[in-house]
């Protein structure tokens, strides 16, 4: 018989005669612990005598009982001879979800999530935070965002610990302060208090603490209230992304010690203190990896450098030079454009702990960007494999007000996780098949194939952009994310991705889903598509190609913008919505002026 598992395992041995089974009758598998298999590792044999199990642990013992209830909802009335043999290949294999950009889930949607990141083996997660956790004394940030309270920390930490599943805390402490410094109360902390000028030109409101004793004072005191909440005793702190430091109060000191310096010393004072309480403490590299002779300095210990990259890899050489130099003042090198060998070298070299973070391309897309996050995440797997990373951390970002709903999110998690669990057995998923069987029970068999037809429209126009699609671009333009892109746009090219768009919904519509949130996944799909319609509606506009009327294109996007109030409130809690609705409805302004 042919299986089809989830994550495919390591080793599938026939054996011989097989088992039989009655309809409904319990499995009693013969456990023992084996410590001298790999962490989370296990043996499985299926034979005439019964089924027996070998585990390294008590989550090496559920991925092999997992494993036997697939292959016992394929087998019929006998379960055929085999030894399974599997283990992992990164110790962590981690998820992140944004939930700072406009979307907070409700705790619906995060029991589906752990349910979910269970079937795929995935062993931590994280809920990325800015502003969105309920502070005792800072009210005044998060009373409009529906934030998280320690209650609800709480309640999912024992949810993913029921499910061999580390749930950490997350709280950025130096960049992407801007919902904090944007008040009164905290623009003091501001490194430019009053503003900073983008490489670009732009002028941007205040993001990145200074790095002075009351910053540090003031996010040490964030974390500490914010770690007793987690059975873990890990954090991520962030400090990524940290644009405007030395362009205001830490100007002198900049450029006197240099920037590097500066960003280090501050962070430096954050690991002490949080290793001081016994914290291990993760933080991104990207500021580090533009400073490689100071990454050295980083503690060896309880500390983990998180290396990001969300692009698939591409040759330099096949990227127009006005865009290579843009994104290098975006802080992206070139070298970046190869994959991770570009970044993780520095890293690897100097001993210290690191982690592989690809991304699930699905911001700034509307319904994803499939191809180029599948490439993006075996790269992951294969570099990380070769350099010895220690993990995997997938990330989900909501750029832009989290347009894409979370079904457009689940494809590149599947894939991401599987090729984190092994690699070479995993590579060719057929990815559409175990979305239909393990993660929507769709019967009909048409939310996979779907799913990876909608994820794969960017491709279509002629244009290129990198972090996002262009459909989305066309339809949020955002001065917030200048990214640059190449290539023409084909009055041909936006025909095919109109008619894929309308192709995949309605083969979402013909699904029956049996899974808990079936009826929601449809929901979401058809609206993402909608909007990603309206996005090439747009792109052909702007480009004088045949599109609707503009009285058209209103009442569309109108109806659109009530559809996705309807749409979010079934994943997501209110706060918010309103903010990331507005960027709908400047784009809906623009019919009426």
């Amino acid at each position: 018989m042919t299986l089809a598992l989830l994550p495919v395992p390591r080793s599938v041995e026939a054996v011989g005669a097989g088992l039989r089974i009655e309809p409904g009758a319990p499995l009693d598998p013969r456990v023992e612990i084996d410590a001298s298999l790999p962490a989370e590792g296990y043996t499985l044999e299926i034979g005439p005598g019964g089924v027996r199990i070998r585990a390294a642990d008590s989550n090496a013992e559920r991925y092999a009982r997992a494993t036997l209830e697939q292959l016992r909802s394929q087998a019929g009335s006998e379960l055929p001879g085999l030894v399974v043999r599997d283990w992992p290949d990164f110790a962590v294999r981690g998820f992140m979800l944004d939930v700072s950009r406009d979307r907070v889930p409700t705790p619906a949607t995060l029991e589906r999530l752990v349910e979910i990141l269970d079937l795929l083996r995935v062993n931590q997660l994280q809920l990325y935070t800015e502003h969105t956790f309920k502070y005792r004394d800072h009210e005044t940030v998060w009373r409009d965002a529906s934030p998280l309270s320690p209650d609800d920390m709480q309640w999912l930490d024992g949810l993913c610990r029921a499910r061999g599943i580390e749930l950490v805390a997350n709280q950025n402490c130096f960049g992407h302060m801007g919902r904090w410094l944007k008040h009164d109360a905290y623009r003091p902390l501001a490194e430019a208090p009053d503003g900073w000028r983008s490489p670009d030109g732009a002028q941007r409101e205040p993001s990145v603490l200074a790095p002075t004793r009351e910053s540090l004072e003031f996010v040490l005191g964030l974390v500490r209230e914010l770690i007793p909440n987690f059975s873990s005793r890990r954090i991520n702190v962030g400090c990524d992304e940290t644009w405007e430091l030395g362009q205001g109060r830490s100007q002198a000191e900049c450029e006197a010690r240099g920037r590097g310096r500066v960003y280090l010393d501050f962070v430096l004072r954050i690991l002490e203190a949080l290793h001081g309480d016994g914290c291990e403490v993760q933080l991104w590299g990207d500021v580090l990896g533009q400073h490689p002779e100071l990454i050295g300095s980083l503690p060896r210990e309880r500390t983990v450098a998180l290396i990001w990259g969300y692009e698939a890899p591409t040759d330099p050489d096949s990227v127009p030079p006005d865009v290579l130099a843009a994104m290098q003042q975006l802080g992206w090198p070139r070298e970046a454009w190869e994959g991770f060998s570009g970044r993780l070298r520095p890293f690897s070299e100097s001993g210290i702990p690191f982690w592989l973070c690809p991304g699930t391309s699905s911001w700034n897309s509307l319904v994803g960007r499939l191809p180029n996050a599948r490439a993006n995440l075996l790269d992951a797997a294969e570099s990380g494999l070769s350099h010895g990373a220690s993990g995997v951390l997938i990330t989900d970002w909501g750029d832009n007000g989290h347009l894409q709903p979370l079904s457009v999110s689940l494809p590149p998690l599947v894939y991401g996780a599987a090729v984190s669990w092994c690699l070479e057995s995993n590579r060719g998923l057929d990815l559409a098949a175990r979305l239909d069987r393990y993660v929507f029970d769709d019967a009909a068999g048409e939310l996979g194939a779907a799913l990876e037809k909608l994820g794969s429209v960017y491709r279509e126009t002629g244009r290129v952009t990198p972090n996002a699609s262009p459909l989305h671009l066309a339809l949020v333009r955002s001065a917030s994310s200048p990214l640059p892109g190449w290539g023409d746009v084909h009055r041909s090219g936006i025909e095919r991705a109109i008619d894929a768009l309308e192709e995949a919904s309605e083969a979402v519509a013909r699904a029956r889903p049996g899974c808990a949130d079936g009826e929601v996944v449809k929901r979401e799909l058809i609206q993402a598509a909608r909007l990603a319609r309206h996005g090439a509606w747009r792109l052909a506009r702007s480009h004088e190609l045949p599109c609707p009327s503009t009285r058209e294109l209103r009442d569309d996007l109108s109806g659109a913008i009530d559809e996705q109030f309807g749409c979010w409130l079934e994943r997501s809690r209110p706060g918010g919505l309103q903010d990331s609705l507005a960027r709908l409805q400047r784009a809906l302004a623009e019919y009426d002026s």
